[in-house]
């Protein structure tokens, strides 16, 4: 299947997650990004079409196997398993050991557990692999743990952290009563000192050799000088000085599975917040440690460890700016910001190891610092947003479009080490926009009469649909775009007989595309996408939700809906420091593409584009529909 020139061919691929179009072209014609307007003016630059619906999870996997979520049964970043309604993340889920041999209160797993993908269809890089290119794909989101088929991977979004979770932080403070109360993805820890000392614990993953699954911890302890502001933590017998305001570098950690036999090793940094009158030190979430990873985050095993010997340790979390953090007031804007850029330095660092030996074949080198500094940075750029503050804004409202230039720096110091005769391509897998005003759909479901609930008066309160009375209830949503049908003979508690199942589908779907913003009394959805009608791609499309809701620009999802929680009220402006989404129709956000040189394969979406570099190669048989290598089961 491959041409000659399959051996000789060189090709560099930058992905940039959330770079877009229109702001990208805005800084371009400002003179601010010389390398990309470079590469547009020496090959070719265009938008690039983002996935249905552009969710990250989503996108990268349509660019991963030039199929849609149909093909490759990624829909969301949560899905639910109709048969018992519970929820799950789309792109991986953890098998347990099978036997056990128990002892009192001690357990010997006789097989191991395991990660399973759950994203289907065949990935490019194996085409490539298979026929003799040399593969690097580093950080592609939606692969862990990572396939095994190129020939070196590292695992980026999707890989968690040792909890098991997308990052819980710990945070440790004499004042845990400024917090919110419904703070989730962190363990928070009342600190009470004596004598200027603290003495607590680390809380890790729970221990799998205890039959109880008791959790397993390390010390951690804290030192206040009492007439300076600084402070000396200890963390596993690790000793570290801080003054407020200050990072950590990486901290090794053990936590004792089986006494002096077996530890589960990871690593933490910390943030020294205050010491006096009250004292804040965040603990980051416990990221697995590439020199000893407990789960697999690399092909080959000792890949990641490479990389932390050559460019130092390295956060494995697949997003580790820490936004929940940010956004929950645990860091500070001037705190987030030196953390993503601590990120991105050790993200650089490794991607000029790799480029220093690249020596022909695919590289691919993921970046994510756009993304989520979009995500919680966007208002202040934007004055019509409900979250701006004019006065405290002012000093950040350059934040996204620095990232943007350091995304060009990226670029040109690229551009400076290329080949005569080798390809860069500069991609993206959505744009960003605005995120203003916020729809609570479980709610409009109610008021339209297709969602009943338990108890009136406690709408808006608990999460994962514990007030909905599923034996009146026709339809429901989940996550970012989906509404499910809840179909008798699939859904757990399903009501709606099969023949009436289109009827009421359609029905749905076209009240909802009149929605109207009370608001601005303009259009709330562009467009409700029917799934058996807007994914061509088969083998998963049942997985999906029935209809996905395309969102006018501006405007999402609350975080109502995603929880499964029915809000009092249909609208709510959108005044949290997570500010900016693409999370809306697919037309309203597109991706960037960036070539050196045009390719041969005409290119309009990211489903195209991984065909299309497969095609560079001189292999045309790309993509392979999903019906030829998988199965239609749930994916689990």
């Amino acid at each position: 299947d491959s041409g000659p020139e399959a051996h000789d061919t060189s090709v560099i691929v930058l992905g940039f997650d959330g770079m877009d179009w229109e702001l990208a072209n805005r800084l371009m014609d400002e003179g601010k990004l010389p390398a990309l307007a470079a590469l547009a003016a020496r090959g070719n630059a265009q938008p690039l079409a983002t996935a249905l619906p552009p969710q990250s999870p989503v996108a990268w996997s349509d660019f991963i196997t030039g199929l849609d979520a149909g093909g490759h049964g990624i829909f969301d970043f949560i899905q639910r398993d109709p048969g018992t309604m519970v929820q799950y993340l789309s792109t991986s889920a953890t098998e347990g050991p099978g036997a056990r041999l128990e002892w009192g209160s001690w357990q010997i797993p006789l097989s191991g557990g395991k990660v399973k993908l759950l994203r289907r269809g065949t990935p490019f890089w194996e085409v490539l692999q298979a026929a003799g290119v040399p593969t690097t794909i580093v950080r592609i989101p939606a692969d862990f743990p990572p396939t095994g088929t190129a020939g070196r991977e590292l695992s980026g979004m999707g890989t968690p952290d040792l909890l098991g979770g997308y990052g819980t932080f710990t945070f440790y403070t004499t004042r845990p009563e400024r917090l919110p109360e419904d703070l989730s993805g962190a363990r928070v820890v009342r600190v009470a000192f004596e004598d200027q000392a603290f003495r607590g614990r680390l809380a890790g993953p729970p221990n799998p050799f205890r039959v109880d699954g008791a959790e397993l911890s390390v010390d951690l302890e804290a030192y206040r000088d009492t007439e300076r502001p600084v402070a000396k933590i200890v963390v596993d017998g690790t000793d570290v000085l801080l003054n407020p305001g200050e990072w950590s570098d990486w901290i090794p950690v053990s936590f004792p599975a089986v006494p002096l036999l077996v530890g589960v090793k990871g690593m933490v940094r910390l943030y020294l917040g205050q010491v006096h009158p009250d004292f804040e030190l965040y603990v980051s979430p416990i990221n697995i440690d590439p020199l000893d990873p407990v789960m697999p985050v690399s092909h080959p095993a000792d890949f990641a460890a490479e990389l932390a010997r050559t460019a130092g340790r390295f956060y494995t979390q697949g997003m580790p700016e820490d936004t929940k953090a940010f956004t929950s007031g645990v860091l500070d804007e001037e705190a987030f910001l030196e953390q993503s850029d601590f990120i991105t330095a050790e993200q650089v660092r490794q991607y000029d190891y790799l480029l220093e030996r690249f020596e022909g074949g695919l590289l691919f080198y993921y970046f994510g610092f756009l993304d989520q500094a979009s995500h919680v940075m966007w208002h202040p750029m934007d004055p019509e947003h409900p979250a701006h503050d004019a006065e405290r804004d002012v000093r950040y409202a350059g934040v996204i479009e620095d990232l943007y230039i350091r995304a060009d720096s990226i670029v040109s110091a690229t551009l400076e080490r290329l080949g005569p005769d080798e390809m860069l391509v500069v991609m993206s897998d959505h744009g960003f926009t605005s995120w203003r005003r916020a729809v609570n759909v479980n709610t409009w479901l109610l008021e339209s009469g297709y969602l009943a609930v338990k108890d009136p008066a406690l709408r808006g309160e608990g999460v994962f649909f514990s007030n909905v009375d599923w034996s009146r209830t026709q339809a429901y949503a989940l996550g970012f775009s989906g509404i499910y049908v809840n179909l008798r003979g699939r859904e757990l508690v399903g009501t709606v007989p099969s023949d009436q199942y289109r009827l009421l589908r359609d029905e749905i779907g076209r009240r909802l595309s009149r929605l109207v913003d009370p608001a601005t009394g303009e259009r709330a959805v562009t467009e409700v996408f029917i799934r058996d009608d807007a994914y061509e791609d088969a083998g998963a499309r049942e997985r999906g939700p029935d209809l996905v809701i395309g969102y006018a620009k501006g405007i999402r999802a609350s975080d109502g809906t995603v929880e499964g929680r029915v809000s009092r009220e249909v609208w709510e402006d959108n005044t949290a420091k997570w500010s900016g989404d693409h999370i809306m129709h697919p037309d309203a956000v597109p991706g960037v593409l960036f070539s050196t040189r045009r390719l041969r394969r005409p290119v309009e979406s990211l489903r195209d584009l991984a065909g299309a570099l497969v095609a560079e190669f001189g292999i045309e048989t790309f993509p392979i529909p999903a019906s030829d290598t998988t199965s239609a089961d749930d994916g689990r």
